[in-house]
């Protein structure tokens, strides 16, 4: 959205995650998830995640210690990435499902924790 002055937010640099043991977490997201670590400094790890950079951070004072919003990651093959993330101990709330039947793709999610206990989910849009 666009104010009247022509200044708006359209794109996500970066997504915080907070987390209490960034050790566990990191191992997590780089070996369950197999996610791209880019860097760290003290007290926070940082994943590639396409054009988006995912920052996984201990709480810098207790008013931000709280659980993440969903994070929904896009995949091509939802039933895959299930399995091979359960192969991996990632623990899912459910299996895939269908979530709506749009015009021209089905789109599908599963949820899961991470080592945080934070909700994270896959999404996939299968075409038709």
């Amino acid at each position: 959205m666009t104010s009247a002055s022509g200044v708006g937010l359209s794109e996500i640099g970066q997504i915080a995650v907070i987390v209490h043991d960034l050790e566990r977490a990191v191992r997590f997201y780089q070996e369950a998830l197999g996610m791209k670590l880019l860097f760290r400094v003290p007290g926070m790890a940082f994943f590639g995640a396409g054009s988006v950079r995912l920052m996984l951070g201990l709480p810098e004072k207790p008013e931000f210690d709280h659980p993440s919003s969903i994070l929904y990651f896009k995949v091509g093959d939802i039933k895959q990435v299930h399995a091979v993330f359960k192969e991996r101990g990632v623990r899912f709330e459910g299996e895939p499902h269908l979530i709506a039947k749009m015009e021209t793709y089905d789109l599908w999610m599963a949820f899961f924790r991470d080592s945080e206990d934070n909700f994270l989910a896959v999404m996939s849009e299968v075409a038709r």
